[in-house]
C-alpha cells in the first residue's frame, strides 16, 4: 500500500504541475472571477475526496468485502457534480474545465500505476486469464491487469488530446474536458466486465452505472456547446 500512496502523491503532483502549466501557456484566462477561486477549488477537493470514498466502499459493500474504499471514478463523478452545484450557486455560466481535461487524463494514468504495483492488497486487481499478459498479483493465478489497461488508455487519450490542441483544434479546446468524461466513462465500462466485483443491479455493477451516469453528462455537455470555430479560444472552458 506503500506504493500505492506514492503514486497517488505523483498523479496529484503530475496533475498540479500540469494545470500550472496550461495556465502559463494554452489557457491563460481564468473563466472564474478571482473572489470565487478559493470557494471553487474548495468545491473541487471535497467533491473529489466525498466521491471517492463514497463510490469506492459502496463497491466494496456490493461486492462482499466490507472495507472502506477509494475510487478515481467516484473522485471524478463527485467534483463533477459538487463544481457544478458550486457554479449554480454563486451564478457562475461560463464552463470552468477545459484546463482540466489533460491533468486529469496524466493524473489517472500515472495514479493507476500505484493499483497496479498494489497487488491485491488494493481490490483492483482482474478477472482470471489465459492471455500471455496475464499478471500475477501473488496469488499463482494470472489475471487481467485491469489498472495498466486504463492506464495506457489514459495516456493514449492524453496524447491524442495534446496532439489536436497543438494542431488548433477549437473543437477539442472548447469540448475537451467532456470527451475526456465520454472516453473515460466508456472504458471504465467496458473494463468493469474483467473485474471480479459484484452486480448492483441487472448484472451491472457500482461503476458501469456510474459510467453511464458520467458518459450522459459529457454527451450532453458537447451537445449543448455546438462547436464554433469563431469562437475566442480564451472564452473556452467547462
Amino acid at each position: 500500500m506503500l506504493l500505492h500512496l506514492i503514486f497517488d502523491v505523483l498523479a496529484w503532483l503530475t496533475s498540479l504541475a500540469t494545470i500550472l502549466i496550461l495556465r502559463r501557456t494554452w489557457f491563460p484566462v481564468s473563466p472564474v472571477s478571482e473572489k470565487l477561486r478559493f470557494g471553487y477549488l474548495g468545491a473541487v477537493l471535497f467533491g473529489a475526496a466525498t466521491g471517492a470514498w463514497l463510490f469506492g466502499t459502496l463497491n466494496l459493500w456490493v461486492s462482499g468485502i466490507h472495507e472502506f474504499g477509494r475510487s478515481i471514478e467516484g473522485a471524478l463523478a463527485g467534483a463533477i457534480l459538487s463544481i457544478e452545484l458550486y457554479k449554480r450557486s454563486y451564478g457562475i455560466s461560463a464552463r470552468t474545465g477545459a484546463i482540466y481535461a489533460l491533468p486529469v487524463a496524466l493524473g489517472i494514468a500515472v495514479g493507476r500505476i500505484g493499483c497496479l504495483l498494489s497487488g491485491l492488497e488494493d481490490n483492483t486487481y482482474g478477472i482470471p486469464t489465459g492471455a500471455n499478459w496475464g499478471w500475477d498479483f501473488g496469488d499463482g493465478i494470472n489475471r487481467h491487469p485491469v489498472a495498466l489497461y486504463e492506464s495506457v488508455a489514459m495516456f493514449a487519450f492524453a496524447l491524442i488530446y495534446a496532439h489536436r490542441i497543438r494542431q488548433g483544434s477549437d473543437y477539442w479546446r472548447q469540448n475537451g474536458f467532456y470527451l475526456l468524461v465520454c472516453f473515460y466513462g466508456f472504458e471504465r465500462f467496458l473494463l468493469e466486465f474483467l473485474k471480479p466485483y459484484g452486480a448492483l443491479m441487472a448484472g451491472l455493477g457500482v461503476f458501469q452505472y456510474l459510467s453511464i451516469l458520467l458518459l450522459a453528462y459529457g454527451v450532453a455537455m458537447i451537445a449543448s456547446n455546438p462547436w464554433k470555430q469563431s469562437r475566442s479560444a480564451e472564452s473556452i472552458g467547462r
